[in-house]
């Protein structure tokens, strides 16, 4: 496993299950093995579907781990494939397939490549403006999807329970409302010590999911 990916995946998986009060270590092997499978990568996203299908105390991490999916899929397996793979009829066959699945978290993820690839350090202002252009005009879909975290820029210099108040006042309907907590947050603190681990979940809502998906970001970033 990509070691970027192994870092998140354990951390995510291991902070779930910490702060939930469960066990994982039967479904973070079951996991691991789809992850980590020698097959095409519709059969990897099969045998995650079946791992999460025979641990259902895990079902909120299902599409999160759909994203590290793709990214370990895109930083090892896409290596071993024909060089343009990637605008291959085959592959633009499972993106129509997947088009559903997954969250705006893998965006952050060939974000923070990014960033580890041209030596520079993640900003939220970066994130918006250099990798998801929100403001040209032909990247107008990733501006509404973004539009209350553009709209609440200031709280990266604010507080975890402001920035919580303000997760918790966006509408179910909103594409980022589970990932605006743990998102703004890590653009507020990207290396947290353990006080302030503790003081993010204490401002959590839903302290399993928002500190698994922290804790993700946090050490895909490391």
């Amino acid at each position: 496993m990509d070691a970027k990916v192994k870092k998140a995946f354990h951390a995510g998986i291991s902070t779930y299950a910490q702060t939930e009060g469960i066990d994982a270590g039967t479904f973070e092997m079951a996991l691991q093995q789809a992850f980590d499978k020698e097959a095409p990568f519709i059969e990897k996203v099969q045998a995650l579907d079946v791992a999460f299908d025979d641990h259902q105390r895990f079902e909120e991490l299902r599409e999160i781990y759909f994203d590290l999916l793709m990214v370990h899929f895109f930083a090892e397996d896409v290596k071993k494939l024909e060089e343009d793979y990637l605008d291959s009829p085959e592959w633009e066959a499972i993106e129509e397939e997947t088009i559903d699945r997954g969250t705006e978290l893998l965006n952050m993820f060939l974000y923070l490549q990014e960033c580890e690839d041209e030596d520079i350090d993640p900003s939220l202002d970066d994130y918006l403006k250099e990798f998801l252009l929100v403001e040209e005009d032909e990247f107008q879909d990733e501006y509404a999807i973004y539009e209350k975290i553009i709209a609440n820029q200031i709280l990266v210099d604010s507080t975890f329970a402001e920035i919580n108040k303000v997760a918790s006042s966006l509408s179910s309907q909103d594409e980022l409302k589970e990932l605006f907590y743990p998102l703004m947050s890590f653009f507020n603190e990207p290396y947290p010590e353990e006080e302030q681990m503790t003081e993010y979940l204490d401002a959590s809502d839903n302290k399993p999911l928002d500190g698994a998906i922290y804790q993700i970001i946090v050490n895909f970033n490391k």
